[in-house]
């Protein structure tokens, strides 16, 4: 923990929107006026476009950036395998895919010294990294900060808090992120993780398919779910550093190392909407019933991955954030389901209102998979009281749960399969649900 990174972190200051064409310079005069590649660019700095799209994809889905940085990217050395660690990639093909419901406790408490890297443990996914298709679902538990740097040639990488704040030195800045927040990494950004506290759990969701963006909003209109204006981008700072730096790459599902011998955190100016972005979930403007039933959980969605088909996410992004019940004769926490899409749940704080029995329970840190057409819903405990609660109003404020829902079924990586914080007897949290059928 350092208390200068304390400092910097609640000192900072963004630009707002998504999506935006923001531009931002370090030092003076350092962002080109008029053109992206003069042919001397300013003070002796090299221009460099990062593409998150390929170039010919329309213009409203496409993302880049130009960086004016002190070296290019290209000025490194040859990369060379490194040790994956607990870290998987799509395809998933050591384990089958599990029909049952499963919930894991949080993560064990992992060795001294062990950086947000090293600490990544991932649960499972879908797709092909390679393909660009799918995701991964990851945890992380980390007890230090980063000295090395880290990108991701197969995904962006949704980071979620759940305990212990984060610093994020990326190239286009620094971002302050705590449990409540998330933050979106682009693919191929680099960066490094300080950690605020003296250790720092949490989820991340990577996103091998199309970037994620605001959902459209259809019948809901202009307004409302997730606003632009109130993801954050970081404003130029860069790292002139002169010195032996090690930079990780994970590519095509495996992590690869060079040192080089300068900061690659050295954009001193940088444009363009492929950049990295914080949000405060409780900012998220929740849209619900004011008459009966409960709407399906499609309207918590914060940003998707849109697929081939349309209204079919190869991930959506789903947050339970604090919110009035108030629907007339009925039953308000989640239905019973079964559905076509895949269910990875994880929990920030709090309790989740549909989740409350069971060995282990449902508690922050942990997380739920319910693989498609896998019945669940409500345990037995939440129906019983929920069928008999007075229908006054209600404020959902003591928790909050948020999901990862993709396309199609999570394959788990071996060592979820059969972690041992794997939860023996979690499908016994609906068992006691009694017959009430009552022939007239």
């Amino acid at each position: 923990m350092s208390g200068d990174a304390r400092k910097i972190a609640e000192g900072l200051s963004y630009l707002s929107g998504f999506g935006n064409e923001h531009s931002s310079e370090a030092v003076p005069g350092a962002l080109p006026e008029g053109r992206n590649s003069p042919q001397r660019a300013p003070l002796g700095l090299y221009a460099e476009q990062l593409s998150g799209t390929a170039f010919t994809e329309p213009r409203a889905h496409n993302r880049r950036s130009w960086l004016y940085r002190i070296r290019p990217s290209a000025a490194h050395p040859a990369f060379t395998r490194t040790n994956n660690g607990t870290l998987r990639s799509a395809p998933f093909t050591e384990t089958v895919p599990d029909p049952n419901r499963l919930r894991w406790n949080p993560l064990p408490e992992p060795p001294a010294g062990t950086d947000f890297l090293a600490g990544l443990w991932t649960l499972g996914g879908n797709g092909d990294a390679t393909q660009r298709t799918g995701m991964a679902v990851h945890l992380y538990h980390a007890t230090s900060s980063m000295d090395r740097v880290f990108s991701d040639a197969d995904g962006e990488l949704l980071i979620v808090p759940e305990r212990g704040g984060l610093l994020l030195r990326t190239e286009f800045g620094l971002l302050h992120v705590e449990p409540g927040h998330v933050a979106l990494i682009p693919r191929g950004v680099r960066f490094r993780v300080e950690l605020l506290d003296d250790s720092a759990r949490g989820y991340v969701c990577e996103n091998y398919g199309a970037p994620f963006h605001l959902p459209d909003l259809g019948p809901i209109g202009a307004n409302g779910l997730a606003s632009a204006r109130d993801f954050r981008a970081p404003v130029a700072a860069y790292e002139d550093v002169e010195g032996p730096v090690e930079v990780v790459n994970k590519f095509c599902g495996n992590l690869w190392t060079a040192v080089y011998d300068h900061s690659p955190l050295d954009v001193v100016a940088w444009h363009g909407n492929h950049v990295p972005y914080i949000y405060d979930l409780r900012r998220f403007n929740v849209i619900g019933t004011i008459s009966y039933d409960h709407p399906d959980p499609s309207i918590f969605t914060v940003l998707t991955s849109p697929s081939d088909t349309p209204g079919l996410a190869g991930v959506d992004f789903v947050v339970f954030a604090p919110r009035w019940l108030v629907g007339e004769d009925t039953f308000r926490p989640p239905y019973f389901h079964r559905n076509v899409m895949s269910e990875y749940m994880g929990l920030i704080e709090g309790a989740y209102d549909a989740k409350t029995a069971g060995e282990g329970g449902f508690v922050p840190g942990g997380g739920s998979l319910h693989n498609m057409m896998s019945a669940h819903g409500p345990d037995r405990e939440t129906f019983d009281r929920a069928s008999a609660a007075e229908l006054a109003p209600q404020k959902i404020d003591d928790g909050l749960a948020f999901m990862f829902e993709t396309r199609w079924p999570m394959t788990l990586a071996p060592h979820a399969a059969h972690a041992e914080h794997l939860q023996q007897g979690y499908d016994g949290v609906w068992q006691g649900l009694e017959r009430h059928f009552r022939p007239l």
